[in-house]
């Protein structure tokens, strides 16, 4: 359940990405935060390490990413809101214990601000290459919940989101930004109240008789790793809690698609540039419109279907080799779907997605 809470500071401000999240995960009620400083999300754990304790939290650098991810996972069983921040080669080492706090329940929420990559990659430049790790790096069946900021006023609101719905839902919910909007700073409205979601775990050392392990378990806890029958109903009920609630779970901008031909679907910081081709196209008198995806995972297929059911061609920018594109792809079947992949740490230029509308208005 949602409940109101007072902001003591708030107004407008002009803060970094990483700052406007660590700020938001505070007000969200966050008492515990475990990392180990990357780049570029850096600014996270350094805020968090500074403003923290004066909001009656505790913060741990830890040894690595590993024990930080299992470290926020046993602060919420403790009774604490919990939260950590990594990139690329520190999210991958998480993946683990990431699928235990699935496996467990364990609301918490990850944050990684991507750079390029594999490996140590481009540890200063931005990249959306981690858009398929964040729903299949653990092992096992099993759902996320994944939401992509475009801007720093969205790194505060969907941080204050994740929380709630990792509340809402018991399982660790992931921010994916990535190094632009990391590091870029912009005007912030900081509400004087949010919607905070109340905290619904049955936390150790309160007379509660729970297991928490990572092996399946009943409705009651108990074991049941070793029933074929009993393993298969706990997955299906894992993964149904995030299947069956798909439009609670939808969150998706749409612009100017009443009349478009040729749309974008983007996420993340690609949006803006795809934002601005757009005006630049309609401008031009080409019908452009634009699906800003905020939730990538699960993917909203039902509402991408619909809202794309009339449009000729499908633009798909993304800072990758053109991953989310498949699942488009896959989604929409009477429209042309046109991968627009960027490497190399650049976004894109509206001027070359604008260059890509008009070739592909020529086919039309």
């Amino acid at each position: 359940m949602l409940r109101s809470k007072a902001i003591k500071v708030h107004g407008e401000k002009v803060i970094q990405g990483n700052e406007a999240c660590a700020e938001a995960a505070i007000h969200a009620g966050c008492k515990f935060f475990a990392g180990y400083p990357i780049t570029p999300s850096t600014e996270i754990i350094e805020y968090m390490s500074e403003n923290l304790y004066r909001n009656d939290g505790m913060f741990i650098q830890m040894e690595d990413e590993i024990s930080a991810m299992c470290a926020i996972l046993g602060a919420r069983w403790g009774g604490k809101k919990s939260m950590t921040a990594t990139s690329g080669p520190g999210f991958t080492l998480m993946q683990e214990a990431l699928g235990y706090g699935v496996v467990t329940e364990t609301p918490t929420v990850l944050v990684n601000v991507q750079r390029g990559g594999p490996a140590t990659g481009q540890p200063t430049f931005s990249s959306q290459q981690d858009i398929y790790q964040a729903k299949y790096g653990s092992h096992g069946d099993y759902e996320i919940i994944c939401l992509t900021p475009s801007s720093v006023q969205e790194m505060y609101d969907f941080t204050i989101k994740a929380f709630n719905l990792s509340e809402k839902y018991r399982t660790p919910v992931i921010l994916l930004a990535d190094e632009i909007i990391g590091h870029m700073r912009e005007k912030v409205i900081i509400p004087d109240s949010i919607e905070t979601e109340e905290e619904n775990v049955a936390n150790f050392f309160e007379g509660h008789n729970i297991l928490v392990e990572g092996q399946l378990h009943d409705e009651k806890g108990r074991r049941i790793g070793h029933i074929a029958e009993k393993s298969g109903e706990f997955i299906k009920a894992l993964t149904g809690k995030i299947r069956n609630h798909q439009g609670d779970l939808t969150d998706i901008t749409p612009m100017n698609l009443e009349d478009a031909e040729i749309a974008f679907i983007a996420f993340g910081s690609v949006v803006r540039s795809a934002e601005r081709a757009m005006k630049i196209a309609r401008e031009a008198g080409i019908k452009v419109g634009l699906i800003k995806v905020n939730i990538v995972w699960p993917f909203p297929e039902e509402e991408i279907a619909r809202l794309a059911w009339n449009i000729k061609t499908v633009i798909v920018p993304e800072m990758n080799m053109g991953k989310y594109c498949l699942e488009i792809e896959r989604c929409l079947k009477k429209s042309k779907v046109v991968s627009a992949p960027k490497l190399g740490g650049n976004i894109h230029q509206p001027g070359e997605l604008f260059e890509i509308v008009k070739k592909e208005k020529k086919f039309q």
